[in-house]
């Protein structure tokens, strides 16, 4: 799967959140100051280049929806910054966030509760 760059990314979650949409209401979601229409309609077709997006025709113009999930993207993103931040260990990469947002004992229980939850859902 390709990456996205920070500002196609962007346009992905508000179609994520979306389902899905026209160039109006991806820019009517963003904050101000609001990007040009032109700009907005220039990513939607590079995500649908690197096949994150399909359209449909609507009238005189374009719906679009994801074709990729936001959690397959996730994943994929996920796994990329522990490869190469972390040498592909999840251990060293929970450490981190743990120690730089100052988890507490609480936090990091319930997030291996759910770890040991999902595990056994998936035995």
């Amino acid at each position: 799967m390709k990456q996205l760059t920070k500002a196609e990314e962007e346009v992905m979650q508000l179609l994520w959140q979306l389902g899905e949409g026209n160039v109006a209401a991806i820019i009517e979601r963003m904050p101000e100051p609001k990007p040009a229409y032109n700009t907005i309609s220039t990513i939607i077709r590079i995500l649908e280049n690197k096949e994150f997006v399909f359209h449909r025709k609507e009238g005189k113009g374009y719906i679009y929806f994801p074709l990729v999930k936001k959690e397959e993207y996730s994943n994929q993103s996920l796994n990329k910054l522990m490869n190469n931040y972390f040498n592909g260990s999840f251990r060293n990469m929970v450490s981190f966030f743990v120690k730089k947002n100052d988890m507490n004992i609480k936090d990091l229980e319930t997030i291996l509760k759910e770890i040991n939850k999902e595990d056994h859902e998936a035995s």
